[in-house]
C-alpha cells in the first residue's frame, strides 16, 4: 500500500481496507475498517489528523489535508469522516467534519471548520466556505452551498447502498 510516515507518525489501517496504489496516504491517517481510498487520491495528514470512518469511500483524485496549530496547541483542525460516507471524484476536504451516511458529490470543496451533520447530500461542484454547519438530512447545492430542501427516506437509504457497494468493489481490488 502507498503508506507514508511524516516524522514519528503512520498511517493506521483497519482492517480490509484498500489504498489504491496509486493513492498517497501521510502521516497521522486513520482508515476505519472496510474503508476504501481510491486511485490519485492524496490525503495528507502532516500537522494534524485525518480519521476516516468504517466502510467510507474516498474517490478517485480527491484531496484531503489538514489546517496546523496557527495560534498555538489545540488551534489546528483535523480532518474527519464519519461511517459510510462516500466521498465523490476529484473531492477536496480541508480541515473538515463530515457526518455518518454522507454523499459529497463530486468536484465539491468543504473549507476549514466545516462540521457537514448526518446524513447530508452535497450536490456535486458544491463550495462549502469557512465555518459553514450544514444541517442533518438535508441537501445543500451551490457556490456557496445552501440548502435546498430536506432529503427523502429514498436518498437516506442511497447513502447506504452507495457505502455498500464500494465495500463490495473494494473487496474485488482486495
Amino acid at each position: 500500500m502507498p503508506l507514508r510516515s511524516f516524522g514519528a507518525d503512520r498511517p493506521a489501517i483497519g482492517a480490509r481496507v484498500y489504498v489504491d496504489p496509486a493513492a498517497l496516504v501521510i502521516g497521522r491517517v486513520t482508515l476505519g475498517d472496510d474503508a476504501s481510498v481510491w486511485p490519485m487520491c492524496v490525503l495528507r495528514g502532516d500537522v494534524n489528523e485525518i480519521r476516516i470512518g468504517a466502510r467510507t469511500n474516498v474517490q478517485d483524485a480527491s484531496i484531503l489535508h489538514v489546517a496546523h496549530e496557527r495560534d498555538g496547541p489545540g488551534s489546528g483542525l483535523a480532518c474527519i469522516l464519519g461511517e459510510d460516507v462516500t466521498v465523490g471524484h476529484r473531492v477536496t476536504l480541508h480541515a473538515c467534519t463530515v457526518g455518518d451516511r454522507c454523499l459529497i458529490g463530486m468536484g465539491s470543496i468543504v473549507l476549514d471548520g466545516v462540521v457537514i451533520e448526518d446524513e447530508v447530500l452535497l450536490a456535486a461542484g458544491s463550495v462549502v466556505p469557512p465555518g459553514k454547519r450544514l444541517q442533518a438530512r438535508s441537501l445543500y447545492l451551490g457556490n456557496p452551498a445552501r440548502r435546498v430542501r430536506g432529503v427523502s427516506a429514498a436518498e437516506i437509504e442511497g447513502f447506504a447502498y452507495s457505502a455498500a457497494h464500494y465495500v463490495k468493489l473494494k473487496n474485488s481490488y482486495l
